[in-house]
């Protein structure tokens, strides 16, 4: 039977009234009478019949009344987007693409929630193995997040927060006690460079070399981590994010400072594929993984 039909039977018994069923349907009495002559051939009873000005129901529409409205609702609820989702009966895997840097940010953060609200959450981080490729499209992953490259035209994406890049060198390193750093001497450091391709140049190099200046790289390490390890403990200039793991660069002894070029923020964000868009679980987990970058320093 058209689902339609125990819509209107519904609405006609609690109304009473062809005209009333018809305004609150949003459709025509002659609408509403149609479908209560079909639903009487169908049940084979008159189900409401005339009583003065309004509808009484007989005995057989009474009886049905309790099973059409628990259909009705169940059937609503069925379709109602995230009906049913209570995070803390969530048992499953969510696996997030992000940056060594990103991951030590946010990863004790977003733990601590999900276990508060959903202790049968867990989270697996890939590393950025999968940067530019089709992950998200394949089911792979199911957010991205960092520094948003080139996505599939199809992907959703939500921007989080901007950090300008600086600079980082141990306590006592001589850029930092012979006086202002300037381009010249920030240029003439050795520098250590961040890229699993191993990469050596980059936003950095262009806007010194619009000034004229080059920087030597004479280190590249594929990690962030790696970097600030090595900066440590050599000479060496690492690179990082305004305020970020602060507790970090002060235990390692070491200091950040600002570097002296015009260079543009670092634009954070996460993506995901549209297939997730409606599913309350994945929304659920969206929101705390953005929770979670927006409650950090700065």
């Amino acid at each position: 039977m058209d689902l339609n039909l125990l819509r209107v039977l519904d609405v006609l018994l609690q109304e009473h009234s062809v005209t009333r069923a018809a305004e609150r349907l949003g459709t025509s009495p002659a609408a509403v009478s149609r479908s209560l002559a079909r639903l009487r051939r169908a049940v084979g009873d008159p189900l409401l019949v005339r009583a003065g000005q309004g509808l009484v129901p007989t005995p057989r529409a009474v009886e049905l009344r309790g099973e059409i409205a628990g259909l009705i609702r169940s059937c609503d609820g069925v379709l109602r987007p995230g009906a049913g989702f209570e995070a803390v009966h969530l048992h499953r895997t969510f696996t997030v693409q992000a940056t060594e840097l990103l991951l030590a940010a946010v990863a004790a953060d977003l733990t601590g929630r999900l276990r508060r609200e959903a202790p049968g959450v867990d989270t697996v981080f890939l590393p950025e193995s999968y940067e530019d490729g089709p992950a998200l499209r394949q089911g792979l992953v199911d957010v991205e997040l960092g520094v948003l490259g080139r996505l599939d035209p199809e992907i959703r994406t939500r921007p989080l927060t901007t950090r300008p890049p600086v600079a980082l060198a141990r306590h006592g390193h001589p850029l930092l006690t012979g006086g202002p750093v300037d381009a010249e001497r920030f240029a003439a450091a050795d520098h250590i460079g961040v890229s699993r391709q191993g990469r050596r140049h980059g936003p950095i190099d262009r806007a010194l070399a619009e000034l004229g200046l080059r920087r030597r790289v004479s280190v590249v390490v594929p990690s962030h981590t790696a970097a600030m390890l090595l900066a440590r403990d050599t000479d060496l200039i690492a690179l990082g994010l305004a305020d970020w793991l602060p507790g970090t660069v002060h235990d390692l002894r070491l200091r950040a400072f600002p570097i002296p070029l015009r260079l543009p923020p670092m634009e954070l964000g996460m993506a995901w594929h549209p297939r997730n868009d409606g599913d309350p679980a994945h929304r659920w987990f969206r929101d705390h993984l953005a929770a979670a970058v927006l409650g950090l320093p700065g």
